[in-house]
C-alpha cells in the first residue's frame, strides 16, 4: 500500500485502503455518516463501498445529479437540507464517493454545514484521484464560471482505489490523463516521457502512474498550501482552459467539453505562449502539440468564439489588480508565475492550435 502520511488529508492508495478506511472510521466515532454519490457512482461505485464497510456502522446515501452543470450552490443547498432533515450534527461525517464534481461539492458542503463537519474523500474518476485528491480545494461553480465560490480545507483522509477506473468511459479516462500531462510540464521531463506507457487496462502499472501524480502535486502544495506562489503553477493551461470550459458550457452551440479535454487545448496555448515570451523551446512545442491533438484531437473555434473566450479571462480566479494571470514555462518544470499576455498574442496562440498539422 502506498500512503502519504499528513496531520489532514493523508492520502491511501493500494490493495489495503478499505482496511485502513474502516480503521480510521473506527478511531473517529462519527455520529452519523453519510455517504454523498452521484447517480453514476451510487450505481456503479457504491455497491463496492458497501461491501467494504463496517458491519456495525450505519450510514445514509444522499445523491446528487451526476455532472458539471449540477456542481452548483443550489445543488449544495439540497445537500445541507438533506443533512439537517437526517438530523446530522457537527460529529457527522460526510464521505465523498466520485469524481471531481463530488469530492469539489461534497467538501465545500461539509466545510460549511455547521460551520464544519468531517469528510473523507474517495475519488472514484482518473481526473479527481490526480488532481482534487491532494490539496483541499472545494468549491462550486457560479453559473458558466468555474470554481468561484470555494474554500480550501482538507479532507480527514483520502483513499485511492484505482480498481474504481474499470467504471469509467475512455472520455473520462482521456480527460483525468490531461492533469497527469500537466504534472509532466510542471515537474519532470521524464515523467512526461514514461507517461506514453500509461494504460488503465493494467491496474498495477496504471496505479505507480497516478501515484508519481499525486506525490507531484502533494510536493507543490505542501510547499505551499494557500498560493501563493509554487502552488500557481498546478494551474498551468488552466487560465485559457478554464475559459474555453466556461465558454463551451454554456453556448449550446458548442459541443461540451471535459475539465481535462479542456485543459489539455489550454496546455497547447500556454506552451504557444510560453515559446514566444519564455523561450520554451520550439522543438518541445511542437512535439508536446503533436501529442495533445493525437489524443484529444482539435476542436474548432470561431474568431468570435476566440474573443468570447478572452472576455471570459477577466473572471479567472488568479487575476489580481485587473491583470489576467498566467503560468508560462521556459521548459518543463522550469516555470514564470503571474505574467501578463497580450491578447493578441493568445490569439495567435488560437491560430497556431487550429493550423497545426500532426
Amino acid at each position: 500500500m502506498k500512503k502519504i502520511e499528513k496531520e489532514r488529508g493523508s492520502v491511501f492508495c493500494g490493495t489495503l485502503v478499505w482496511s485502513i478506511l474502516r480503521e480510521v472510521l473506527s478511531q473517529q466515532k462519527p455520529s452519523k455518516v453519510f455517504v454523498l454519490v452521484d447517480t453514476n457512482t451510487k450505481t456503479h461505485c457504491l455497491p463496492t463501498l458497501e461491501k467494504q464497510f463496517p458491519k456495525d456502522l450505519s450510514y445514509q446515501i444522499i445523491t446528487i445529479p451526476a455532472g458539471e452543470k449540477n456542481k452548483t450552490i443550489s445543488t449544495c443547498t439540497n445537500v445541507w437540507q438533506q443533512l439537517s432533515d437526517l438530523e446530522a450534527d457537527r460529529n457527522s461525517l460526510l464521505i465523498n464517493l466520485g469524481g471531481g464534481v463530488v469530492t469539489d461539492l461534497g467538501g465545500f458542503v461539509a466545510s460549511t454545514f455547521k460551520r464544519g463537519i468531517e469528510f473523507i474523500n474517495i475519488p472514484t474518476s482518473l481526473l479527481a484521484m490526480v488532481d482534487a485528491s491532494v490539496g483541499g480545494k472545494n468549491g462550486v461553480d457560479l453559473g458558466h464560471l468555474k470554481n468561484q465560490v470555494g474554500v480550501i480545507r482538507n479532507p480527514l483522509s483520502v483513499f485511492v482505489f484505482v480498481e474504481f477506473l474499470a467504471t469509467l468511459p475512455k472520455a473520462e479516462i482521456t480527460s483525468g490523463y490531461a492533469e497527469m500531462l500537466k504534472h509532466g510540464l510542471i515537474a519532470s521531463e521524464t515523467y512526461w516521457n514514461k507517461l506514453k506507457n500509461f494504460d488503465v487496462s493494467n491496474p498495477a502499472a496504471a496505479e505507480q502512474f497516478i501515484w508519481e501524480s499525486i506525490e507531484i502535486k502533494n510536493t507543490v502544495v505542501t510547499k505551499d498550501p494557500t498560493e501563493k506562489n509554487f502552488r500557481k503553477t498546478l494551474n498551468y493551461g488552466h487560465t485559457l482552459g478554464h475559459a474555453i470550459e466556461s465558454y463551451c458550457l454554456k453556448n449550446s452551440d458548442k459541443q461540451p467539453l471535459l475539465h481535462g479535454e479542456a485543459i489539455a487545448i489550454g496546455m497547447v496555448l500556454a506552451n504557444y505562449l510560453s515559446s514566444e515570451l519564455k523561450k520554451f523551446p520550439k522543438k518541445k512545442l511542437q512535439q508536446t502539440t503533436a501529442i495533445f491533438l493525437s489524443i484529444y484531437g482539435c476542436y474548432d473555434f470561431t474568431e468570435n468564439d476566440v474573443e468570447k473566450i478572452i472576455e471570459l479571462l477577466k473572471f479567472d480566479k488568479k487575476n489580481t489588480d485587473g491583470n489576467v494571470n498566467f503560468v508560462l514555462l521556459e521548459d518543463f518544470s522550469s516555470y514564470a508565475i503571474d505574467q501578463q499576455v497580450d491578447n493578441e498574442l493568445i490569439r495567435s496562440a488560437f491560430n497556431f492550435y487550429k493550423n497545426f498539422k500532426i
